[in-house]
């Protein structure tokens, strides 16, 4: 009797493994790790140091980095060949919502306190749950999951902790989204590293 995954097989097909892509589609996602791992943790060291610590510098960065990861998952999910259409599909959808919600935030950043609570602060949570639980179904089948399923478990880990502050402790929301951002980097510029590495050492030691 065969053992079954009833989680593997509901996510099969969304699944980022790195032995089911070409070597074209893993430099691709590797390229779209470590960009937006080096953005988030460029951003998380600027917020860390921004004088004042406020709600809307924390919407400025925040809104930053939402556009640029939303922006390497729809180049992910549009150019890149040899990945699986549910994969696509995931990473246009996420693109999207995170490009909307950093736009959101960017146009939020100026209100009152009360309104950026409510919608930039919102948006934050949502932003960071939705992209960790994209990457814990990518990372479903992957020989090498373990820092993806670490950066999704931070990621969801971060946007509950948002939603659930009180905007009203604004210094701690910017000093807590500033260190989630600079571990959320390093974890992605890791995977950035890590991702297919095995696979493109295999491929190369059957070409030589």
């Amino acid at each position: 009797m065969t053992s079954t995954d009833p989680v593997g097989e509901v996510f099969h097909d969304f699944s980022l493994d790195a032995k089911n892509l070409t070597r074209s589609a893993i430099n691709g996602v590797r390229a779209a790790l470590g960009i937006s791992g080096l953005v988030a943790l460029v951003l998380g060291i600027i917020l860390l140091v921004w004088p004042g610590k406020t709600l809307i510098g924390l919407a400025i960065v925040l809104g930053i980095y939402f556009v640029v990861a939303g922006v390497m998952r729809l180049a992910l999910g549009i150019f890149s060949k040899g990945i699986t259409g549910g994969i696509r599909t995931l990473n246009i959808i996420l693109g999207v919502l995170l490009v909307l919600a950093g736009i959101i935030v960017w146009r939020n950043s100026a209100a009152a306190a009360v309104t950026l609570a409510i919608f930039a602060v919102a948006f934050i949570g949502i932003g960071w749950i939705i992209e960790g639980v994209i990457t814990l179904a990518e990372s479903s089948r992957a020989s090498s999951r373990g820092w993806a399923i670490t950066y999704g478990i931070l990621s969801i880990i971060a946007g509950i902790v948002v939603l659930v502050v009180p905007a009203s402790s604004a210094v701690f929301l910017v000093i807590f989204a500033a260190i989630a951002l600079i571990v959320l980097g390093i974890v992605g510029i890791i995977r950035a590293f890590t991702f297919g590495r095995e696979v493109l050492k295999a491929t190369d030691a059957a070409t030589a």
